[in-house]
């Protein structure tokens, strides 16, 4: 495999994880991660729409015209979306009933939209299905992790079934909102630690962990450092 593709695919799972680093699709992974399988299933088929929807965008970049690629980005999502749900609905009507509402949603997931947007309008094929197999990857993990934590200590199960050791040490918050959020905060917490990344203290292009893909690093840099010196005069 070449490296710059391998480096693409690895990018997703932790150094730009699209969860729990660049902090983007938090509905879905807040809402289906109280429990494994919904978690997975969401993971799954998120997945399965990334990576073909890089892969069509990429191949139609030089024919989409530029003032209305985001609704044609979002029409070959919404193609992909549709197949999933049909999928789901036939062979794993269960899953499909779970997810609900978020199946829908993956229309307009932030995760899928910015990777068509960042990466798959600027690269080869072949470099923007590995970029959506890795991001896929990197979400699933993420909501696998979280939904493991959530659905263990808060139910005292996995995969809907029962650990009897844990019944008697639950804490049932843990399933509800607040205990998303905790859970949310703390796994990005332990990333930025095993990554070694520090956020910056106010916010802009330098801190984002993708800014070296966006062409719109150094106007921003510009536009910051110009706000900087209209401050300090104001200030003087």
């Amino acid at each position: 495999m070449n490296k710059n593709y391998l480096k693409i695919l690895l990018n997703g799972l932790i150094k730009e994880n699209p969860v729990l680093v660049l902090v983007l699709g938090t509905c879905p992974s807040l809402a289906t991660t109280t429990n494994v399988t919904d978690a997975v299933g969401m993971g799954i088929a998120a997945t399965l729409v990334l990576i073909c929807s890089n892969i069509v965008i990429s191949a139609l970049r030089n024919i989409i015209p530029d003032k209305v690629r985001i609704p044609c980005y979002i029409v070959v999502i919404a193609g992909f979306v549709t197949v999933v749900e049909m999928l789901l609905h036939a062979f794993v009507p269960s899953l499909y009933d779970s997810l609900g509402v978020f199946l829908s949603l993956i229309v307009v997931n932030c995760i899928i939209l910015g990777r068509a947007e960042m990466f798959a309008n600027k690269n080869n094929v072949v470099a923007s299905a590995f970029d959506g197999i890795g991001m896929g990857l990197g979400f699933t993990l993420a909501l696998f992790a979280m939904a493991t934590i959530r659905e263990v200590l808060g139910a005292g199960s996995f995969c809907g079934i029962s650990i009897p050791i844990l019944r008697d040490y639950c804490v049932p918050i843990l399933r509800d909102a607040p205990g998303g959020f905790f859970v949310f905060g703390v796994l990005i917490a332990i990333v930025a630690a095993i990554t070694g990344k520090q956020h910056l203290k106010g916010a802009g292009c330098a801190g984002c962990p993708s800014a070296a893909l966006c062409g719109k690093l150094g106007n921003c840099a510009q536009a910051e450092q110009s706000a900087e010196q209209e401050e300090g005069t104001a200030n003087a």
